[in-house]
């Protein structure tokens, strides 16, 4: 009997829904990892390769780019894994490793650049095929569910917080999974520089309504966005 697995598949951009098909298991091929899928988040990003709103979609597809798993089974030439492991798999699926992008350790903006359930197949299925060389080992302290969305929202609040140094005040517009992430994190409550903690600002117009506790280290401001202040002045002047 041939290994199947099941999938939820786009099979057309812009469809507004997944179909849910079984598939034959895929084979690790050189240089990549089979894994048992445990966990996949859902991503903004995610849902704008369902719409049809990023273009070049490889369809029929499977979506999904915040995959936590176990290696199942190593292609020819992997070393750093061995079956077993719990991994993770980020957006970035490949890159070419030589243009001045990669280079510099900018891999995401590659020219050659391919991305998880975009490009490959992610996620939203038993087993997923990964590129060994962009996949993560997971310490054990974070739950499949926890490292989900630390595998992109994590990766682009740090890529981001590792920019400012050390700091002492940390603003964030947009407050979307990634800036939750970066707020919350330890990281960002104290610095070598600044013995006191850090003070985090987030901007944005959805804050408005929220319940959350604020301490010292991650006070967040709930200033209403510019277009929501043009209206209340429109409403005040009428």
């Amino acid at each position: 009997m041939i290994p199947c697995m099941r999938a939820m598949v786009l099979m057309a951009a812009g469809a507004g829904a997944l179909e849910e098909q079984v598939r034959e298991l895929p084979i690790a091929l050189p240089g990549e990892l089979l894994i048992k899928v445990r966990a996949c988040g859902v991503c903004r990003t995610d849902l704008h390769v369902v719409d049809g709103e990023l273009p070049d979609a490889e369809i029929p597809l499977i979506p999904g780019h915040e995959i936590v798993g176990v290696v199942e089974q190593l292609g020819d030439g992997v070393t750093q894994f061995k079956a077993g492991d719990r991994v993770g798999v980020p957006w970035l699926a490949h890159a070419c490793g030589e243009c001045a992008q990669c280079q510099s350790g900018h891999e995401n903006l590659c020219a050659d650049a391919r991305f998880t359930g975009y490009h490959t197949d992610g996620g939203y299925a038993d087993y997923a095929i990964a590129d060994a060389g962009y996949a993560f080992k997971l310490p054990d302290s974070y739950g499949d569910v926890d490292a989900a969305p630390l595998l992109c929202a994590g990766l682009i609040g740090y890529r981001a917080y590792r920019m400012t140094g050390e700091s002492p005040r940390l603003g964030v517009y947009g407050f979307g999974a990634a800036a939750h992430i970066i707020t919350r994190s330890p990281s960002t409550r104290s610095v070598k520089s600044t013995p006191s903690r850090r003070r985090v600002t987030a901007r944005s117009s959805s804050l408005r309504g929220m319940s959350a506790r604020p301490g010292p280290a991650d006070r967040m401001s709930r200033r209403p966005s510019r277009s929501t202040r043009r209206s209340s002045l429109r409403r005040s002047a009428a």
